[in-house]
């Protein structure tokens, strides 16, 4: 990515009736991923890792809906119930760069919330101003479905929209 190229940032919120370090533990055990994640058909921790954790690279792979676009990330933060970060490390056709951090905020014992902080940057840069908006919308809209699917799953709701 180039040095000056400023990144589109974005953050999503969620309230969930579960303490942070189970929706954080859901969030991260890839064994469960595609139970509640809305965006992907496939998630995967890469060999020859068994769990997520710092350093740990991962291959998550969208829908339909994304082209199937495969994005391997690493993880660059783990902090149990508190926050985790992951940095793109392949070059899906869409993405110069992208980064996201999920952090985890106890409301009380028995409510969290989870907020979803995401940047990116399209490719080819020369596209980029016409590309990112609309990336930009999509990913927040997404990441808001994405969010909703799982408080459903953690809360163990019977009525989810």
């Amino acid at each position: 990515m180039d040095q000056g190229r400023v990144l589109r940032k974005q953050s999503v919120e969620v309230e969930i009736e579960a303490p942070s370090s189970l929706v954080f533990d859901i969030i991260h055990d890839y064994k469960r991923r595609l139970e509640w994640d809305s965006l992907l058909s496939e998630a995967k921790v890469l060999d020859p890792a068994t769990q997520a954790a710092v350093g740990v690279s991962t291959r998550c792979v969208g829908k339909w809906t994304s082209c199937w676009m495969v994005m391997d990330t690493r993880y660059v933060s783990f902090d149990r119930g508190r926050v985790a970060a992951v940095t793109l490390v392949n070059r899906p056709w869409l993405f110069e760069s992208f980064h996201a951090t999920i952090r985890h905020e106890t409301i009380n014992d028995t409510r969290s919330r989870v907020i979803y902080i995401y940047a990116f940057a399209c490719r080819p840069k020369w596209l980029a101003w016409v590309w990112e908006p609309m990336v930009n919308r999509l990913l927040k809209r997404e990441t808001h479905r994405r969010l909703a699917s799982l408080r459903c799953y953690v809360e163990a709701s019977v009525v989810c929209v």
